[in-house]
């Protein structure tokens, strides 16, 4: 048998929308849109600062819209892992700050690295890029919420 087909067959499939939770946010059942384009997965957030805090850089953000049924007025506060350079889906360069976070999904807990951004012109508050999806999962476009669903 080949060895790629081995390597996929380990890999869970989910499709182009699914559901995720970050536990250490209080957010769950949140939309995501799942992009290959994209290597770095991102969060919708407003009103982003950053302040250095005993030494180290920290962030500090509100998640989600005031109209979004997830959200709730609270600031959060998160340690900075970096600040990159990010090409935005218009094109444009802009730099954004890194967290590191816990995600819920696919019934497992992971790592994640997400970008803080505006993303309320977009469908979807948050997209999980392929830094996250590689060796893990294999996207089917034509289905959406698969993790959800027992396999």
């Amino acid at each position: 048998m080949d060895g790629s087909l081995l390597n996929k067959k380990s890999k869970k499939i989910i499709g182009r929308i699914e559901k995720i939770d970050l536990p250490e946010l209080s957010i769950f059942n949140i939309d995501a849109k799942i992009d290959t384009g994209a290597y770095t997965s991102s969060l919708h957030c407003h009103d982003i600062t950053v302040e250095k805090v005993k030494g180290r850089l920290h962030a500090k953000f509100y998640v989600l819209d005031p109209n979004h049924p997830e959200y709730e007025e609270k600031q959060y506060n998160a340690p900075v892992h970096k600040i990159k350079r990010v090409r935005s889906s218009n094109g444009e360069i802009e730099e954004r700050v890194i967290i590191k976070q816990k995600i819920h999904f696919y019934g497992t807990l992971f790592k994640i690295q997400l970008s803080l951004t505006d993303r309320s012109k977009m469908k979807y508050p948050m997209l999980i890029g392929r830094r996250f999806l590689t060796d893990k999962f294999i996207v089917d476009v034509s289905q959406k919420f698969l993790s959800n669903q027992t396999n």
